[in-house]
């Protein structure tokens, strides 16, 4: 595939990243713009707390399949572990900050569940694992999203043995822009003034 199919996909793959589906399933239902509401935040936990567990469902479902889609095309298409890395990045990069919202976007968390659902199911799976674990345990959503995006570049390594270490350097900037994109969370969370669920 010539470099410049590779960037057009590199394009497709931010546009549909920036796609805020939170804002656009909140008002479909006339709930008013979710950025108005709760935390202020376009993912599926606000509009969980917003607007109930189904809308929740489907704003994470619908943020999951923008990181899966064009990581799945990437994939399908035979471009190599750089590419569908760059590609899955590009998806996650386009929640956080998408053009549809002066570049003022999400955490992430959902879209790099898509991105690793295509890359790294099993992988995946486990830090699905520890996210439940520490919800459960502790209530947080938050600090169940750090704890699974910390864990998942171990993960991916151990899962993928492969010479090419794309997808853990992937899955490494993921959780480090997790983490930026959560400071205000990681904050209260030491402070005790955190949400639980």
């Amino acid at each position: 595939m010539s470099l410049t199919m590779k960037a057009v996909l590199i394009f497709f793959a931010y546009i549909l990243g920036s796609i805020p589906m939170g804002v656009i399933l909140s008002s479909l239902i006339g709930g008013g713009d979710i950025r108005e509401s709760g935390s202020g935040n376009i993912g599926a936990t606000n509009v969980y707390r917003t607007h109930g567990k189904k809308l929740g469902a489907l704003t994470l479902f619908a943020d999951a399949l923008k990181g899966a889609l064009p990581t799945l095309i990437a994939m399908f298409l035979g471009l190599g572990a750089f590419w569908v890395s760059l590609i899955g990045l590009a998806a996650f990069m386009g929640h956080l900050y998408p053009v549809f919202l002066q570049f003022k976007g999400g955490k992430g968390v959902a879209t790099a569940l898509g991105v690793f659902a295509a890359i790294s199911p099993v992988a995946l799976l486990c830090s699905a694992a520890i996210f439940a674990l520490m919800v459960y345990k502790f209530r947080y959503v938050s600090l169940g999203s750090l704890t699974a995006a910390a864990a998942m570049p171990l993960l991916v390594g151990l899962v993928n043995s492969s010479d090419d270490k794309s997808y853990i350097i992937l899955s490494t900037a993921i959780a480090v822009m997790v983490f930026i994109k959560h400071k205000a969370n990681i904050k209260r969370l030491l402070n005790r003034e955190e949400l639980k669920i």
